[in-house]
C-alpha cells in the first residue's frame, strides 16, 4: 500500500475498530492506515488545520472512508480531500464504511484512484446481506442458503 494511503475518518471508536479488523487479515498493510476516531468536541475547524501533519507530504492518491453522509467525520473528510486536491494529490471520499469496504480498499491500492473507488464501494455494498431469519444450522455446523446479488455469478465479495 506505498503508492496509496487509507485515511478513516468516523465517530468514536468506529475508525479505529476497523483498522483492528484490517489488522487481523492484513497485519502488516494496516499499520499504514490513518485513523481519525471524531468525537462530540470535535468540529471542522479544527481538524482543517491538521491535514498537512495527518496526511504529509506524499503525492500518493488518498482514500478517505468515512461513516455516515453530512456528518461531522465526512465534513472534515470532505475538506482533507479539498486539501490533498490543493496540495496536487488525488483524493476521494467514500462514506457508509464497513469491513468488507475497508478490506478491498486494501486489497485494491495499487489500483488507479477511480478503479480503487469503485472496487472499494462495490465491496461495502456487497457486504450488506440480509440473511432470511429461518436458516437453521444443522448439527454442529453453520450452513446458510447463498443468494447471489452478483448478476455475474462472481462470488468474489474480498
Amino acid at each position: 500500500m506505498p503508492d496509496s494511503r487509507i485515511v478513516l475518518i468516523a465517530h468514536a471508536p468506529l475508525a479505529s475498530a476497523l483498522k483492528a479488523c484490517a489488522r487481523h487479515v492484513f497485519a502488516d498493510r494496516a499499520e499504514q492506515i490513518v485513523v481519525v476516531d471524531v468525537t462530540a468536541e470535535h468540529d471542522v475547524a479544527s481538524w482543517h488545520a491538521k491535514a498537512g501533519e495527518w496526511l504529509g507530504d506524499s503525492n500518493a492518491p488518498v482514500l478517505l472512508l468515512t461513516d455516515v453522509f453530512g456528518a461531522t467525520p465526512f465534513n472534515i473528510a470532505r475538506d482533507w480531500a479539498d486539501w490533498c486536491v490543493e496540495q496536487g494529490m488525488e483524493a476521494r471520499v467514500l462514506t457508509g464504511a464497513n469491513v468488507p469496504m475497508l478490506l478491498r480498499a486494501i486489497t485494491y491500492s495499487d489500483e488507479p484512484l477511480a478503479q480503487w473507488v469503485e472496487r472499494a464501494e462495490s465491496g461495502g455494498v456487497q457486504g450488506i446481506i440480509a440473511v432470511s431469519p429461518n436458516v437453521v444450522p444443522k448439527a454442529g455446523r453453520q450452513q446458510s442458503v447463498r443468494h447471489s446479488y452478483d448478476s455475474d455469478q462472481n462470488h468474489h465479495h474480498q
